[in-house]
């Protein structure tokens, strides 16, 4: 209980901390909120009306703690060329990221622990080909993939939509053809290198003096290495898996804008262009959240694979 509140408390620290770089990094262009609504003939004395209007003539710490309240109450504010507010305009995008997000985490994490674990104990040929892979993968930027699989996939063998996205409520089976490009694009770049972490783990523990004693003692080689090797080789995986979340999320925002999907991403590449800076604090804070409870989810799991970390 005590691990569990500290990874909380933590948490939510990390969470504070990260909305206050976000609001202070951008707070340089605050400065041009209301020429952008107004446009570049508005008047000094106009501009000035609508900064005090928005709150943007108070210190920069009165700005984010009352930006800061509203979050937690649930109103983000409200977009600046438009009425809809942000919440809401996060209600409708969330969904569609957060459904890539979780089907390209498990697809990656089972199989780059698959992967990684047939490569370290078969080794041979499976090694170096995963070598090699994760090579390729650790070059090829997730919008290559893309494009390829478009070009292949959708314009070549017409077996999938080249762009659109349709809900699941709405037709399953169309969300499914929607999102398979994506999901493949994104998921060939991150399990190349959980491949590699696993591998390298596995190998590490499989040279330990436990692993000869279990063997002597006639355990097979399967539950030596499932039962065993992986639950103390798994905390490495996991942790890099946590981190491939990160440029999962950051390579969503590319992979959104060539499939036209209307996800965090491209929202947040809309509201940059035309520099609507609660859309972009909103969206920026969605994906801290997103960051901060795979991280939370994956301390838990790392804590009950490795009771040494319970107690550190």
């Amino acid at each position: 209980m005590r691990f569990l509140v500290k990874r909380l408390a933590s948490a939510v620290s990390l969470l504070f901390g990260a909305t206050l770089i976000v609001f202070l990094l951008l707070s340089p262009a605050f400065d041009d909120i209301a020429f952008n609504v107004l446009g570049e003939n508005a008047t000094p004395a106009q501009a000035a009306e609508l900064n005090a209007e928005l709150g943007l003539d108070q210190p920069l710490i009165v700005q984010y703690l009352h930006w800061l309240v509203g979050a937690l109450t649930g109103d983000l504010g409200d977009s600046l060329f438009s009425t809809e507010s942000v919440a809401a305009a996060l209600s409708v995008r969330m969904p569609v990221t957060v459904a890539l997000v979780i089907l390209v985490t498990v697809l990656s994490g089972v199989l780059g622990f698959a992967i990684g674990i047939a490569a370290a104990v078969k080794r041979g040929w499976l090694d170096r080909a995963l070598q090699f892979i994760a090579t390729l993968g650790d070059a090829l930027p997730a919008f290559i993939i893309a494009l390829f699989l478009v070009t292949l996939l959708a314009i070549q063998l017409g077996i999938l939509p080249a762009t659109g996205y349709t809900a699941f409520a709405d037709d399953p089976g169309a969300w499914a053809r929607s999102i398979t490009m994506p999901v493949i694009a994104l998921t060939v770049v991150a399990v190349a290198g959980i491949a590699q972490q696993v591998r390298s783990s596995m190998i590490a523990t499989l040279r330990q003096d436990y692993v000869r004693t279990l063997r002597s003692r006639g355990l097979s080689e399967r539950r030596v290495v499932l039962g065993h090797v992986l639950r103390n080789a798994s905390t490495t995986g996991l942790t890099s898996l946590a981190v491939q979340v990160v440029g999962i999320l950051g390579g969503a925002v590319v992979i959104e804008q060539i499939f036209a999907l209307p996800g965090l991403g491209s929202l947040a590449v809309q509201a940059s262009g035309r520099a609507d800076i609660q859309v972009v604090l909103g969206t920026v804070t969605a994906y801290v959240v997103i960051v901060v409870i795979v991280n939370l989810l994956v301390d838990l799991a790392v804590a009950w694979l490795n009771p040494k970390v319970r107690l550190s």
